[in-house]
Formats: structure tokens, C-alpha cells, sequence
């Protein structure tokens, strides 16, 4: 069981990212959350579960243990595997799972593609009693709106690998640019695309909150 990485970064993608561990290079797949903080050369430690296959052993890395224990629990979930668990991790926090689950909010879950009312109703089914909330506040992030568009190619892409259909992620992307211009400004993919993910996320709150008034 690997459950840390710890060295410097030696390489910042989209979705993965590489630790050089004593001279080794360790891939894995993480959200834009946890990559945009890091910074390749300088050093990090990333918490990791590591998923074994049949024909493949997969990291999967987190920038703090309570993600990782989300994403594991989230595996246990029948149909539900690490891409679509860390899918669920790229657009709602640990805390907002944890709520989810609790209040048995399956919409909630439905904001996070390739996961329909089935999906979402399984999920709170199974979820149930497993995630708690923690009672920490989640901070709102930043989100980004249009300026030099050059970078939006490839956060369309970095959405596409996560589940969304290129039309889906285009509207997506250009309604949360709407509200934040300095983000885009800043022409950072992962910075961009992060905000992006918790724009969704914070439209499927608003959802529910119209829906109680």
C-alpha cells in the first residue's frame, strides 16, 4: 500500500502529475483541485490510493487524507470507479460529498457527469451512514470569466477526460467566466478549470436552496 508520495514535483498535468520519489518518478491521477497546487521542482507530498487491477496498478493522488478516505468510500459504491469517484471529487468538495450523502441529496450528485438519477439515487442509498459531515466551512473558490480565450482548448479538453460532452463543458466554462474575470486573466489552466468545477458545484447548492424557498 503506497499512501504518500513525498519529493519534488517533477511534472504538473491536467489530470496526473509526477513526484520524484529518491530518483523515481511516481505518476497519478488526480482532480485540478489538488494539481493546481502544486509547483513542478519544488517539494510536495500527496496522499495516494492505490487502485489494483487484473492488468494495472493506478495511483490516485489527493492533497489531503480526508479526500482520499472520500474517494475510497466513494469505490466501495457498486458502479462507481476511480474515475467516475475522482469525478465526484473535481466538482463538489469532501465536506459537500459528506452533506450529500447525509441529507440524501441525490441531485447534488447528478451535477457531476456521467452520473444520472439512478446513479445519484444509488449513491445516497449506499452512501448512507458512511459519510458524515464534518462541519467544515467550504471556503467559495474563485471562478473564471472570458478574456484571451487561448486557454480554453484545453480546459475543455481537461473537462472532457472528466466526463463531459464538449458542448457541456463549453457552456459551462463560459457561464462561470461570467462571474469572475480576474481568474481568466490569469490564463492559468488549472487555476481556470478548478474554478470552473466549483462553479457547477455551487450551482447544484443554488439548486436545491430555490427548491426549499
Amino acid at each position: 500500500m503506497i499512501s504518500f508520495l513525498r519529493g519534488p514535483v517533477a511534472y504538473v498535468g491536467l489530470s496526473s502529475g509526477v513526484v520524484d520519489v529518491n530518483g523515481a518518478g511516481m505518476s497519478f491521477w488526480a482532480t485540478p483541485q489538488t494539481l493546481s497546487g502544486l509547483r513542478v521542482g519544488e517539494e510536495a507530498t500527496v496522499h495516494t490510493s492505490l487502485v489494483v487491477r487484473e492488468d494495472s496498478l493506478t495511483l490516485y493522488g489527493f492533497a489531503e487524507p480526508e479526500e482520499r478516505e472520500v474517494f475510497e468510500v466513494l469505490l466501495g459504491v457498486s458502479g462507481v470507479g476511480p474515475r467516475l469517484a475522482l469525478a465526484v471529487l473535481a466538482v463538489h468538495s469532501p465536506e459537500a460529498v459528506r452533506v450529500a450523502a447525509h441529507t440524501e441529496d441525490a441531485k447534488a450528485f447528478t451535477k457531476v457527469p456521467g452520473i444520472g438519477p439512478k446513479v445519484g439515487a444509488r449513491l445516497v442509498l449506499e452512501l448512507k451512514g458512511k459519510l458524515v459531515p464534518l462541519g467544515s466551512d467550504e471556503a467559495p473558490a474563485a471562478v473564471p470569466t472570458e478574456a484571451d480565450a487561448s486557454w480554453k482548448p484545453q480546459v475543455v479538453a481537461a473537462m472532457a477526460s472528466l466526463g463531459w460532452s464538449e458542448k457541456d463543458a463549453t457552456a459551462s466554462i463560459d457561464k462561470a467566466m461570467a462571474d469572475a474575470p480576474e481568474v481568466a486573466e490569469s490564463g492559468s489552466v488549472p487555476e481556470i478549470l478548478r474554478a470552473t468545477l466549483r462553479w457547477l458545484g455551487q450551482g447544484a447548492r443554488a439548486v436545491k436552496a430555490g427548491a426549499r424557498g
